[in-house]
Parts: structure tokens; sequence; C-alpha cells
């Protein structure tokens, strides 16, 4: 366990920790957790897709032998692992909150709903001392940043925040050259698996090449050992491509993504709302094809997060 993982649960912070009953026994007994975010669950994808996808994603976890644990919050307290009902809770309810850094004291403080992002899981995880997450793909710079100034908290959290992020690289909406130029600047390592590059989401291959290749968990959990073991603080952002055979043709995922952000900024549609905008417009614009191919990148996601914490765990 990463050192800033051991004193956390010391703090104050760890009061507003509820752990279920399954993650409650995964920790006592020293098994590997892998902690899930719920946004892609309130915002990612629709009803119902969304609830099934979630229980379909918690058991291949298990399958890999690790324990699930998506979070949330709810009544004023950070849930680490849901149950059923309060996964179907998340994904029918219009209530819940997109919570990133800046907005969970607000939620945990008035009692409302909140889904957690990537930088908002991230700290929930640490908190809980979770070193691994597995999310579909992190937020980045958007599109003309350089007037909007719009760069997702993902980054800066990964910055600061000593946990590992398992994804399908960053979502295909972004620049994601000045997504990778923004971790280098913030120390931030991008390790890909399987092949040299970073990965593009909707498509393996993004035209950038990632910081480093290490094509095992156990390659990968020797170097996040290392780099806290360094006292480096910080995230790794772990590069897992979509399988071939469930990906979209780059050439038409770029066209249909440049379409929609012309959509969206035509119709003035800015910050949280624009992601869910995008992956809304694609979907139908795909005809249902990119939704498809979020979910098999998430369930691929989760195989690769399960086996790096397994081995995570072996080296503690």
């Amino acid at each position: 366990m990463n050192p800033s993982s051991r004193t956390a649960r010391t703090t104050p912070s760890a009061d507003f920790l509820v752990f279920s009953a399954e993650v409650a026994a995964a920790r006592a007994a020293g098994q590997p957790v892998v902690a899930l975010e719920s946004t892609i669950i309130s915002h990612g994808m629709p009803y119902p897709q969304n609830v099934q996808t979630a229980r379909e994603v918690e058991a291949l976890i298990r399958a890999e032998g690790a324990v699930p644990a998506t979070i949330a919050i709810l009544d004023g307290k950070i849930r680490i692992g849901l149950s059923d009902a309060e996964l179907e809770l998340l994904g029918r309810s219009p209530e819940a909150m997109k919570v990133s850094r800046r907005d969970l004291p607000f939620v945990l403080a008035s009692g409302r709903i909140g889904a957690t992002t990537v930088a908002a899981t991230m700290i929930c995880a640490e908190l809980a001392g979770i070193e691994v997450f597995v999310t579909g793909g992190i937020g980045g710079v958007h599109r003309g940043a350089e007037t909007s100034f719009d760069i997702s908290a993902d980054l800066q959290e990964l910055a600061q925040t000593s946990v590992a992020v398992v994804c399908a690289g960053a979502k295909s909406i972004l620049d994601i050259g000045l997504t990778l130029e923004y971790l280098e600047t913030h120390g931030v390592p991008v390790l890909s698996v399987g092949q040299d590059n970073f990965a593009a989401f909707y498509t393996p291959d993004s035209g950038f090449k990632a910081d480093f290749r290490l094509d095992t968990a156990a390659e990968q959990a020797r170097f996040l050992r290392c780099k806290w073991d360094l006292g480096l603080r910080g995230g790794v952002v772990v590069s897992n491509p979509v399988p071939a055979a469930e990906a979209m043709p780059r050439e038409e995922i770029d066209a249909i993504t440049a379409q929609a952000l012309q959509e969206a900024e035509a119709q003035g549609i800015s910050g949280k709302a624009v992601t869910p905008f995008l992956l809304a417009r694609i979907k139908a614009l795909t005809e249902g094809r990119s939704l498809a191919t979020n979910i098999a990148l998430v369930k691929n996601n989760a195989r690769v997060g399960a086996q790096l914490a397994r081995a995570m765990q072996a080296l503690a």
C-alpha cells in the first residue's frame, strides 16, 4: 500500500467513508480491491445499459480474483461499494450530480446524490486505500482550450493523487496531443498495454506514443510500487486499447466527433454538459455502435485493472 493510503484512514476525512459489506470483508482479508466510478452510470450511458454494464463490469472483476468497489455519494457519505439497489438508483435518478473535486464538499454537506467523475473517484479511492481504479477514458484538454481554457480536472488530479487509472486512453472528443503534453508537464507517467501508442477510446491508436510500454500486470505493479516508494506522489495512466474487434474505424469516429463538436458549439453547450452531450450525439450518429464500443472497452479495462490489483497486492 502506498504511504499516503496508510495515513489517510487516520484523518477526519475517513469519517465520511462507508464501505459495503463485500468491500469491508475484502479489506479485512487483504484481498485486492478495484475502484469504479459512478458517472459512467449516471451520465455516461443511457438506462438500462448503464446499470447492466455496471453489474457486468463488477462481475468481471470478481471473476479475475478482485473485489469491485463502485464509488458514489449518498446520504452525506462516500460509499465505497454499492448494492444492486444503489446502482439502480444512480442509473435512473435525474437528480444525481456529476461530482468532481470542487463539488465533493457541497454534495456531502447537502446530502445530495452524487456520481463521481475520474477526479472525484481518485480522491475517494485514495482515502479508502484503493490503489487501482478502472474507468472508460480519462478527461483531458478540450479542443480549442487555447481560448476556452477548458481542461478536465482529471488531469490535475492525476498530478497529485496516488492512484493508478486503467482506461482506454483519452476520449476522442479531446485534443489528445495537448492532453499528453499536460500530463508530461505535471510528471504523470503514461503506460501503454500491448502497443507503443496511447489509445483513443473508440479506437486503439491515437497516433501519439505513450511514455512506456508495460504489457503485464507484474511489470505495471513494479513500476507503481517503485514510483510511490520513491515518494513521487501522483497517479499513473494505464492506457489499455479497446480490442480491435470492437473498435470503430478512426476516420469515421473522427468525422462524427467533429460534427458533434460543431453542434455543441452552435447550441452553446459548455462546461460539464459538453461530454455527456457529445457522447449522446456520437451514439445517435453511429446508430448505437459507439455505445457497444464503450461497453466493450470498459469491460476490457476491468480485466486489466483486476489483474493489476492482484499484482499490486502480491507486492504489498
